[in-house]
């Protein structure tokens, strides 16, 4: 499986595959229609199947700059079963991708903490769960943290908990630096403390969006929200619309965190005339 990499500036950005997904629209996006899809025919029809499914991609970013190497979001895992199936070759094909492999991985940063972003946050060793990323950090936004709260056992037990008891997480605030090239921006909505992730370097720009973002349909039909998996459809709605105001018509690359290949591009144009146009590589 090929990997995709970007170079932004000083900043190295490599998109690790755990699975692609056919996903029923309704069940991830209720209101997307065929009519939508064929509206937006040119350019939307790589992210849906030919029966109209939505395809999901579960990966990683793994961002490497002069200070740090750093892993976005852990996917869903292969233990405990999970609502979208991950991968167990999946560790493997991530050690080859980075640079001193994951034992060089020093940041592990999760988006939100939903199961499909923290699967590989732990594995399992002889029984024992384990953080994955032994040598790493775990940031953890605290208000996303204290919103989980003591509930959501089957991503807290797993994916979370372990971290948290092995003293390897730091809370930090949603707006936290992380070097002089990456840092958080506050994108509530799908969660609490959902973030997602800027980068700057040599004057070039890129974000990796999180889950503001579930397809590039959104980038022209903002008001189609995950309703079922947002915590506040309503706030999710607004802070998408902002989101997308901000990229439109600017050289930020967009990095989308559930956008199957090409993955990244750019925000064009306005009201439904807006679309996500792919990054050509040159």
């Amino acid at each position: 499986m090929e990997h995709l990499t970007w170079q932004v500036g000083d900043v190295h950005i490599t998109r690790v595959e755990e699975r692609i997904h056919g996903v029923v629209r309704d069940t991830l996006v209720p209101g997307i229609t065929d009519e939508h899809l064929a509206e937006h025919a040119d350019w939307v029809s790589p992210f849906f199947s030919r029966s109209g499914r939505l395809l999901l991609s579960v990966h990683t970013f793994v961002v490497r700059d002069p200070e740090r190497t750093i892993v976005v979001d852990t996917c869903a895992g292969s233990d405990p079963p999970r609502p979208l199936a991950g991968d167990s070759a999946f560790l493997e094909r991530l050690d080859a991708a980075i640079v001193g492999g994951i034992d060089a991985v020093d940041t592990v940063l999760c988006t939100h903490l939903h199961f499909d972003h923290v699967g590989w946050n732990t594995r399992l060793v002889g029984g024992r769960r384990i953080p994955t990323f032994s040598n790493a950090r775990y940031l953890f936004a605290r208000v996303e943290l204290e919103a989980l709260g003591d509930g959501h056992a089957s991503v807290r037990e797993p994916s979370v908990d372990p971290i948290l008891e092995a003293g390897l997480a730091d809370l930090v605030e949603t707006d936290h630096v992380l070097t002089p090239h990456v840092r958080l921006i506050p994108t509530p909505g799908h969660t609490p403390g959902h973030v997602s992730v800027e980068i700057e370097s040599c004057a070039e720009r890129a974000t990796i969006t999180g889950d503001v973002l579930h397809s590039p349909l959104q980038v022209a039909l903002p008001d189609l929200t995950a309703s079922a998996f947002d915590a506040d459809p309503a706030a999710a709605t607004g802070t998408r619309k902002r989101f997308l105001d901000a990229r439109a018509d600017d050289d930020r690359l967009l990095l989308g965190t559930h956008f199957p290949p090409p993955t990244a591009g750019y925000v064009r144009g306005a009201g439904r005339t807006r679309r996500f146009v792919p990054k050509v590589e040159r």
